[in-house]
């Protein structure tokens, strides 16, 4: 079935045949995989073919996933057999042979019956194949990465991209990953998902991209994503608390850095709650009337649920994505009879600006307590334009420390940035990037010079308790694939600068 294809496999039933193969194919790819005497490509060949059989298995992308999921299973079972000494190098080699066989696949060992020599110990990287790893040569790793050029968010994504790219400066510096540098390239979508697949292929197919690190939006990751998963390859840090990237259990190529949505309006609404002393009927949700807003409303409601407060009654105020229109929500808000006093605001930063803006003056004692999506840096530079009144009272839950502290890692952020791109000016979300990077670079640099996506997933869910001076130790595992799980609060005094808060 695997030397053709599964759609010529007679009547039968392909998801079945695909399942039963997986249980058959995986553990010798697993085994496979563990022996160092076995080159990479020979294994990721046989890999390639199989992600073929799934593809054609069927159309439904959840049965897509289902069989993936099988299949990885298998091979974890397979490498650990090797690992744990309950599987013999040799016997492996013969098994691998005779799939390759079976699959009309040449093998080095198939003329002349005798197993490829390991690589002499010279110190020296073994190649990745000829290329057979995508995107991972002698020289180089390359990642991609999908961000706007244009519309309300390119702020962030270039501050995003910024920050990923000192991290991979000041690695490449200090003699890159196993020798290979680390390669950044960037694609645009518009913060919009319809742009969102061409994007991904020209990255994938054209640039021959190793994996995804830090695409940008909630929408656009719920197109992204599953483009990632059909292809088996790493989609690491995306720029977006949603669920989209956080299933449970996780999906296995997707891991995330940052905090959720919903632990940071859990963080927003019990600050207002306990620290501000809201009622509950004053406060409103303002976000984007897409999947983004979506998700933070959700995560309030959430955060109202578990505070044991009804969450039927929460107003909510939207604006359409890649707009700075507020005239309903304005409206909306002078409407109601019950003052609101306060606003969990989920949105990028324009249309949060141009709101604040908007109500100000409507509302001088207004709270606008703002996720760290939003980009602190850029809302504070719209928002100083205006004038010091428009900053008070404007707070922003933050994935990372306060770029204005002397934590470690700020301290090494802002030395790296220096070096790296004179006159930038650090702010949360390039820190956040730097942060990021410096996660999957730990787990690259674990993985050592025989580099696949298999290797690398297995490695990022070893982290444990990693300490990168942050003030919170970053932990991955099989069943979370999301590094960090604090929350920090700053807000913005009247010279536009931001302050620490304590949130709870």
């Amino acid at each position: 079935m695997l030397a053709g294809s599964v759609s010529a496999a007679a009547s039968a039933d392909n998801v079945s045949l695909v399942r039963e193969l997986a249980g058959r194919v995986g553990p010798i790819v697993g085994s496979s995989q563990a022996c160092t005497s076995i080159p990479v490509r020979r294994v990721q060949v046989i890999l390639n073919k199989f992600q073929d059989a799934i593809r054609e298995a069927s159309a439904n992308p959840n049965e897509r996933n289902e069989l993936a999921r099988d299949f990885e299973r298998n091979i974890v079972e397979g490498r650990a057999a090797v690992n744990g000494g309950r599987a013999d190098c040799r016997l492996v080699e013969r098994q691998l042979t005779d799939l390759e066989r079976s699959v009309n696949t040449p093998t080095p060992a198939a003329a002349t019956g005798v197993a490829p020599a390991a690589p002499a110990a010279t110190g020296t990287i073994r190649p990745a194949g000829s290329g057979t790893v995508r995107g991972v040569t002698d020289q180089e790793i390359r990642f991609g990465m999908v961000i706007p050029y244009t519309g309300s968010a390119k702020e962030n994504g270039q501050s995003y991209k910024r920050g990923i790219e000192v991290a991979f400066a000041r690695a490449n510096a200090a003699g890159g990953i196993s020798g290979r540098m680390l390669k950044l390239i960037a694609a645009d979508d518009g913060f919009e998902p319809s742009r969102t697949p061409d994007a991904m292929k020209l990255l994938w197919d054209k640039e021959q991209v190793f994996g995804f690190v830090g695409n940008l939006g909630t929408p656009t990751a719920a197109v992204a994503v599953p483009f990632a998963l059909e292809r088996r390859v790493l989609f690491f840090a995306p720029f977006t608390g949603g669920t989209v990237v956080r299933h449970d259990p996780p999906d296995r190529y997707v891991f995330n850095y940052r905090p959720s949505f919903v632990e940071e309006a859990d963080a927003a609404v019990r600050y207002l709650l306990k620290m501000r002393k809201i009622k509950p009927n004053q406060i409103a949700v303002f976000g984007q009337n897409d999947d983004l807003g979506e998700q933070g409303f959700a995560g309030v409601a959430k955060a109202y649920r578990a505070a044991g407060l009804n969450d039927k009654a929460i107003l909510r105020l939207v604006y359409t994505r890649n707009s700075i229109d507020m005239d309903e929500a304005v409206a909306q808000l002078k409407a109601q009879k019950v003052p609101i006093k306060a606003i969990v605001m989920v949105g990028t930063t324009r249309p949060a600006a141009k709101f604040i803006e908007k109500t100000r003056d409507l509302f001088p004692g207004m709270i606008y307590t703002n996720m760290s999506i939003v980009g602190a840096t850029a809302l504070a530079q719209e928002l100083s334009l205006l004038g010091p009144r428009f900053t008070e009272n404007v707070i922003v839950t933050q994935a990372v420390p306060a770029v204005s502290g002397y934590s470690s890692t700020v301290l090494e952020f802002k030395a790296a940035l220096a070096e790296s791109s004179p006159g930038e000016v650090p702010d949360y979300i390039s820190l956040e990037g730097f942060i990021a990077a410096n996660l999957l670079i730990d787990a690259l640099k674990r993985c050592g010079p025989q580099l696949d996506t298999e290797r690398l997933v297995e490695t990022l869910e070893s982290t444990r308790k990693l300490d990168m001076g942050l003030g919170a130790s970053l932990s991955l595992s099989r069943g979370d694939h999301q590094a960090l799980h604090k929350v920090w609060g700053t807000q913005l005094d009247k010279s536009g600068s931001y302050q620490p808060i304590d949130l709870e």
